[in-house]
């Protein structure tokens, strides 16, 4: 299960250096689940990166951070949106395109949803106080606020967390303006605000504006990534077997000799 990583200026001992960073309990979520988490850094070249690196995956997880550039989305940028951050917002797209064509499935966290959004050609409110007069989604001092959403019946969302009010930990001031092409809302708060998503399509694509791995006792959508991974590595490697099989009889095939006297 790969797992998107900022590179951030660390500390560790004599040591202050540039390094991958990601909160553990993304990683302990996933591995409480059944999953193998991977640590997915920026790349130099994400196209020919994330190729490569999806070979090797099952899963794709987007998580939580810093604020994806309105340039993306064609909005001139907010004086309270945070830097610009191209190397992520780069690789992540990279990443998230990649696992589309490939059908694999995809749980989008937070930043990740927003992405996601914008990738599907969407848009976003750049600061939600100005845009619904509420700080209720991010209190400050890193300290998650807590909100009931609306989860929608007959949802894949529904069939993991159930329909109905949920509450969710939540740390964003950015959030869904324009949903993009696509995706079905299938969960939102009293003031109309979508708080996850998910793709109509065949694909798996969950999206939560909250964070799921905040919860130690609940992980379920976690739960729910991992068996659809495991899901998608049976068949991918069924597809694998089936194309070496047929690779096989091929050659078979131009190893036979012809009639005799030569060709008919």
């Amino acid at each position: 299960m790969g797992l998107t990583t900022y590179l951030e200026q660390a500390k560790q001992g004599v040591w202050d250096v540039r390094a991958a960073f990601l909160p553990q309990q993304y990683f302990d979520s996933v591995t409480a689940s059944g999953g193998i988490a991977v640590l997915l850094p920026p790349q130099p070249a994400p196209d020919a990166a994330a190729a490569a690196v999806l070979e090797g995956l099952d899963g794709l997880i987007l998580t939580g951070g810093m604020d994806v550039q309105p340039e993306l989305y064609g909005a001139p940028r907010h004086p309270l949106t945070d830097p610009a951050r191209a190397d992520r917002d780069e690789w992540e797209l990279a990443l998230f395109r990649g696992a589309e064509e490939r059908r694999m499935p995809v749980l989008a966290i937070c930043r990740g949803l927003q992405l996601v959004n914008v990738a599907r050609g969407g848009t976003l409110h750049q600061h939600l106080p100005e845009a619904l007069g509420t700080e209720r989604y991010r209190i400050g001092g890193g300290v998650f606020a807590t909100n009931t959403v609306e989860v929608a019946a007959d949802s894949r969302l529904a069939g993991m967390l159930g329909p109905g009010a949920f509450a969710v930990h939540s740390y964003h001031h950015q959030g869904v303006d324009r949903l993009g092409e696509g995706l079905v809302p299938t969960a939102a708060t009293a003031d109309g605000l979508v708080q996850a998503f998910e793709s109509d399509g065949e694909g798996y694509v969950v999206g939560v504006q909250w964070h799921p791995e905040e919860n130690a006792e609940d992980k379920r959508l976690f739960a729910g990534l991992v068996a659809e991974a495991s899901a998608f590595r049976l068949a991918s490697l069924a597809q694998r077997s089936r194309s070496r099989s047929l690779s096989e009889e091929r050659s078979d095939e131009t190893k036979r000799p012809g009639p005799p006297g030569g060709a008919a």
